[in-house]
């Protein structure tokens, strides 16, 4: 099937893109989208550092379940008595 944009197909784009902004305009937008593409790149590579902090979670999450449910009964109880409600009133 081929390329779908040859050169002749991009330089009509670019001057359609001319002739709509203006030569003026075209480095602020041209800053613009740099400015976009970065703030992405940086939200990409958070998002997969946070994946792969969330991948090493689940081991101590799942260990600190462990621990919580062998005191889960007394631990309930303590929160009753420490919330300062009296069941006498």
């Amino acid at each position: 099937m081929g390329n779908a944009f040859g050169w002749p197909h991009l330089l009509i784009i670019l001057a359609v893109i001319l002739l709509l902004f203006g030569a003026a305009k075209l480095p602020a937008l041209a800053k613009s989208l740099g400015q976009s593409a970065r703030v992405f790149k940086g939200e990409m590579k958070a998002m997969k550092d946070d994946d792969s902090k969330d991948a090493a979670k689940p081991e101590v999450a799942a260990s600190e379940a462990a621990d919580s449910s062998s005191t889960g009964s007394s631990g309930s109880s303590q929160a009753a008595s420490s919330s300062g409600r009296d069941s006498t009133a």
